[in-house]
């Protein structure tokens, strides 16, 4: 058998292309588009001078760019809350990502223009606590979709929120499918996504401006095979575990370009270098957090297409054949819509996004009313 390991070797750069960071070279010799995955206003900056073209943030990503310039925005909940002097923790705090979410929309206006909608978005994401509600889901889409142009709003691929991503859709708000793991859920997302459009070009609406893209959190993918792997007591070779969420991703854009889908794919939650380098090449969405850009860049890895090379049949096989919960992400048909909600790597990562909510309230709360002891 192949040491899986080496399946991961890429070649570095030579010459005056080596000079050229890996992520402006893929900007700029390939369809494949980065996004930042942060709306800190310094860190998208940065990444904007690498060839980003968009950006994408959920509410832990939001908690730590308010965190990161805590003084100044401890000002603005002080003056918010003067101004409003009704409004909840919940209602001050989301009124601040907001703030920042425009802010870094702002950045992203001349890459907008330049892509005429389908790149240049700056991703909000809804309130996690309306997983339950498709409606409130789909009120809220429309509500941050006019914080500015070139908005794009995330919603969780769970059966409830499919159903708000294709009536969002239908009232005009481009859709970034997040809590999304799964080539499952890529395609129903996909599916839902172009019955909204259809539904809106039946009633002569425009929508090439639109530009929705479907996440695929790859790492939160491998985490989750991961922890099943201990918990089964799974032992399979070294490294095997790193390649779930590439060949789910792989296997998503097979099947988006045979279907002609309207929905990109976007690929985050990054674990190792290969949730970039083995994506390379295909008209899909690669969204590093900042700290992977630094990365990638010092890396000295050849950007060359790769999205179409297979994964290596050994791979494929140790993970389909001893993993179910692979098969259920792997196979088009490995679950119900009605299952989403249920697959591990979704409770999982639900949860931490109604954490962050919380802390979030925490953060207006320490403002608004100190505690006495500290």
């Amino acid at each position: 058998m192949t040491n899986v390991a080496t399946l991961a070797t890429t070649t570095p750069g030579e010459g005056a292309a080596a000079t050229v960071p890996p992520l402006l070279r893929m900007a700029r010799e390939t369809p494949t588009r980065l996004w930042n995955d942060s709306a800190t206003p310094a860190e998208l900056s940065a990444a904007i001078g690498w060839g980003a073209v968009g950006a994408t943030c959920n509410p832990v990503i939001a908690l730590a760019a308010l965190k990161g310039d805590l003084p100044r925005w401890q000002q603005r909940i002080r003056a918010y809350a003067d101004e409003h002097p009704s409004a909840s923790e919940s209602e001050i705090g989301w009124a601040m990502v907001k703030e920042l979410s425009v802010e870094a929309a702002a950045l992203l206006t001349d890459a907008f223009t330049e892509h005429r909608g389908r790149n240049g978005r700056l991703s909000v994401q809804t309130d996690p606590r309306l997983y339950r509600d498709s409606t409130a889901l789909a009120a809220q889409a429309v509500d941050f979709d006019a914080l500015a142009p070139n908005v794009i709003v995330k919603i969780p691929a769970t059966e409830v929120g499919i159903r708000a991503m294709e009536e969002a859709t239908y009232r005009g708000v481009s859709i970034n499918a997040t809590v999304s793991f799964t080539v499952p859920q890529a395609v129903a997302v996909a599916e839902a996504i172009d019955r909204g459009l259809q539904r809106r070009e039946a009633e002569g609406h425009d929508v090439s401006a639109m530009g929705p893209v479907c996440t695929l959190m790859v790492g939160r993918l491998d985490d989750w095979m991961k922890t099943v792997a201990a918990r089964d007591v799974v032992t399979v070779d070294p490294g095997v575990l790193e390649w779930a969420g590439v060949a789910v991703f792989k296997r998503a854009y097979e099947i988006f370009t045979e279907r002609g889908f309207r929905t990109r794919l976007l690929s985050a939650a990054f674990r190792n270098h290969m949730h970039w380098s083995q994506l390379v090449g295909g008209d899909v969405v690669i969204s590093p957090p900042f700290e992977w850009q630094v990365r990638l860049n010092a890396s000295g890895i050849d950007p060359v297409p790769r999205i179409d090379e297979p994964v290596a049949d050994e791979v494929l096989d140790a993970l389909y054949g001893r993993f179910p919960e692979f098969r259920r992400a792997y196979d088009p048909d490995g679950m119900a819509v009605g299952e989403f909600q249920d697959f591990g790597a979704t409770r999982k990562t639900l949860r931490q996004f109604l954490v962050a909510c919380t802390d979030l309230e925490a953060v207006v709360r320490d403002v608004l009313l100190p505690d006495p002891g500290k």
